[in-house]
């Protein structure tokens, strides 16, 4: 083993790393008066740790015996979830410090989090997939509990805590099975057995299917999705913001490697059960929404649904799938990021406002605001030409490639279904009388994070080629061998 050349490899990781250690000795040290800088530090952690991704070797590379790889499919998730990671510490700065929970702690817990994500997404084992996950975990939990005086904040720590116990539980259940009746734990070894023998013993299913309901609960699908809503609603928005981009993107390009490379010979077995887990989430997601009157717990169905559109480029099974996801990911992030910029500057008297009937005649009274928000729910509806209609569309034209072309047309209708909630928003906010106005000062972060992400969304065909070259290069390297 080459430790240097292993290190070389790891560069924006252990860039990561050493940042992060950093960074809690100079918060330790200046205490309260640093966490504004530690955030803010903790950003340009974050762009020169996608500056490393990108500088990364151009071909793929293996490091500590095959445990960590890094090639493009890895690289591409990366830049997407630390996008995410940086997008949500930019909204946290000014709530942070006008909810005076502006610890330097929590920077410091969301850099860590990234950390285990990019762990994750460069897993090539069992053994270093679950050790990115736990270090991934280990700060969430905190994170979503970050504001200890609130009862709903603890609460959603805690439940979060207990089922994210029982998730790694499922997981390292299903990879002991793999491993007692595989004899291997590295991702390479595995796909080259399962493709000598042609077919599993049924130890071996039991153990993926172990394994992707543990992968399903970091994603929030059903039938693992319950500690979801309950969480958005009661960690802070900016967590709740993170919550939902960067973990997510991390899970699931973990759950698509480790679906499609040790396992991919297996298809038919797994097949099924990404099947129906898309399914009843494209379902719950689309219909449990329609009753939300909070718009946090909207979002946390409507996360649900869109993690079942995902899955049903997974349940393919093919480059084309791959592709879909990726280019859904990319674009989830920005209408995400964005819409929760929208959710923050909702406030009356310098309180947050989270119920969806506040926002009654917003384009009277907050006219920019209406039609960012009005660009975000189009696009989650799948309206074309925004962002959102080349996501749906991707992975639906993969799944009748696949000839799942039940998953396709339950996808379509479900998107019906979802419209409803998306549009009533926007009838709320045109249509409807003026309900009372919001504060007018959003802040500057605020302001231009909404500003940007509603105009990649509505422009997303402008930049879709480059997006789609590095999809299809990333995807044709999970189906290289």
């Amino acid at each position: 083993m080459n430790i240097t050349a292993d290190l070389a490899v790891i560069r924006p990781e252990l860039f990561v790393a050493v940042a992060a250690m950093v960074m809690l000795m100079f918060g330790a040290f200046r205490n309260e008066n640093s966490a504004r800088f530690v955030s803010w530090l903790g950003v340009g952690v974050f762009v020169v740790a996608g500056v490393l991704v990108f500088a990364g070797p151009s071909e793929t590379a293996m490091a500590f015996g095959n445990q960590f790889i890094v090639d493009d499919f890895a690289s591409f998730a990366k830049i997407l979830l630390i996008s995410g990671a940086a997008l949500s510490l930019i909204l946290a700065v000014p709530y942070n410090l006008r909810e005076g929970i502006d610890q330097f702690e929590y920077p410091i817990l969301i850099v860590f989090a990234v950390l285990g994500m990019m762990m994750m997404v460069s897993a090539n084992d069992l053994i270093s997939l679950y050790l990115g996950i736990e270090l991934q975990s280990l700060a969430l939990y905190v994170v979503a509990a970050i504001r200890r005086d609130t009862l709903r904040s603890s609460e959603a720590g805690l439940k979060y805590f207990v089922l994210g116990a029982l998730s790694s539980g499922i997981l390292l259940y299903g990879m002991s099975l793999v491993y007692g009746f595989a004899g291997t734990t590295n991702f390479e070894t595995l796909a080259n057995v399962f493709a000598a023998d042609g077919n599993a013993s049924i130890g071996v299913i039991v153990g993926i299917v172990f394994i992707a309901a543990g992968l399903a609960f970091k994603v929030s699908a059903v039938p693992f999705h319950m500690w979801t809503p309950d969480v958005y609603e009661g960690a802070p928005t900016p967590v709740t913001a993170f919550f939902a981009v960067a973990p997510k993107i991390a899970a699931m390009a973990l759950f698509v490697r480790v679906m499609l490379e040790p396992f991919g010979d297996l298809v038919l077995e797994w097949q099924q059960v990404i099947w129906f887990i898309s399914l009843a989430s494209m379902v719950l997601g689309s219909f449990a929404a329609i009753a939300q009157t909070n718009i946090k717990r909207l979002m946390a169905y409507s996360s649900i649904g869109h993690m079942g559109f995902v899955l049903v480029g997974l349940a393919a099974g093919n480059e084309q799938g791959v592709v879909g996801i990726l280019i859904y990911l990319t674009i989830y992030l920005f209408m995400t990021i964005g819409t929760f910029g929208c959710i923050l500057a909702m406030k009356r008297a310098g309180r947050m406002v989270e119920d969806i009937d506040s926002l009654a005649g917003l384009s009277k009274t907050n006219p920019m605001m209406a039609v960012a928000l009005a660009v975000f729910m189009f696009s989650m509806a799948g309206i074309p030409p925004l962002g959102g209609f080349f996501a749906k569309f991707f992975v639906f034209k993969a799944a009748i490639d696949a000839e799942l072309y039940v998953l396709a047309v339950a996808g379509l209708l479900t998107s019906v279904v979802g419209a409803f909630y998306y549009l009533r928003i926007v009838k709320l906010m045109y249509f409807d009388e003026a309900a009372e106005p919001f504060d007018k000062r959003l802040g500057r972060e605020i302001t231009v994070l909404v500003t940007v992400t509603a105009l990649i969304t509505a422009f997303f065909f402008v930049g879709l080629g480059p997006v789609l070259t590095g999809a299809e290069a990333a995807a044709a390297v999970l189906f290289a061998a």
